[in-house]
């Protein structure tokens, strides 16, 4: 694939995502839940929220896509991540891990590899420290903040989803996705998406969008991080600062075109 044939890919994804309105479930955290469930809707899937271990399988029957979220961790909500990721994998659904928080704390970075360890991770989507703390290239976590990445992002990505048997994203000022043997970089975004809380939540939720309608993850997840990365970018030409940054990200998310996707994503082939 070159980068006009991306282009088209994820402008493609974007419009199935709205025809079809696949619904994502989430086990999420408490922070964001409001806000990924928001950006869900907006770029025009179906959210839901479910977390109880009584009905997150049968909710995974009716879903596109699932997202594991570690932001807020406790022991009910792991073994419904267990069991939600295990219907997901039977029915060959895909599932996007977020590790938030990964390497900051023994319980964070424990829970994360034993998700990676019994489930099969269509998607990690991470900050650099995130999967640097999991993979063991390094990486300092402070809190869900990365305050030091890794050295080689591309080849961290790559050992990782070699590792993993799973597409790899490593989110940064260039985003770096690999499955392996391909790697893609995603150059769209802006530096406020820094100033609000949860944004790189939202990003996994439209990455499970994405991959809820195209059946190639690598392109799946830098589509997802186009769009999100592409709709910050029209927003702070709006936006003061960032309270008026976050509400014109939503308003750039619902107004967004797959022909304005597909034009203004920065997707580069890195191998």
């Amino acid at each position: 694939m070159n980068e006009r044939e991306l282009g088209r890919r994820v402008g493609g994804a974007l419009r199935r995502i709205r025809e079809q309105k696949p619904l994502v479930h989430h086990i999420t955290n408490l922070v964001v839940m409001s806000e990924t469930a928001n950006v869900t809707l907006l770029v025009g899937a179906l959210p839901v929220m479910a977390h109880a271990r009584e009905e997150v399988a049968d909710m995974v029957n009716l879903a596109g896509a699932l997202v594991l979220n570690a932001g807020t961790l406790e022991p009910d909500w792991v073994e419904a991540m267990i069991l939600a990721g295990r219907r997901a994998n039977e029915r060959g659904i895909p599932v996007v891990l977020d590790p938030v928080g990964a390497g900051a704390t023994p319980y964070r970075t424990e829970t994360n590899l034993r998700l990676l360890r019994e489930l099969r991770a269509t998607i990690v989507r991470g900050n650099a420290g995130e999967i640097g703390s999991l993979s063991g290239a390094g990486g300092v976590v402070r809190g869900v903040e990365s305050i030091r990445g890794v050295e080689d992002p591309v080849g961290v990505a790559q050992n990782s989803a070699r590792r993993w048997g799973a597409v790899v994203a490593i989110t940064g000022k260039r985003d770096v996705v690999a499955d392996g043997e391909r790697a893609l970089g995603v150059d769209n975004g802006h530096p406020w998406l820094t100033a609000v809380v949860g944004t790189g939540c939202m990003s996994t939720t439209l990455v499970a969008a994405f991959a809820a309608v195209e059946p190639d993850p690598l392109v799946a997840a830098a589509g997802g991080q186009a769009c999100f990365g592409l709709a910050a970018e029209l927003a702070a030409r709006e936006a003061r600062g960032p309270a008026s940054f976050k509400q014109a990200l939503f308003d750039a998310l619902y107004h967004m075109t797959p022909e304005q996707l597909e034009d203004g994503a920065r997707v580069v082939v890195l191998a």
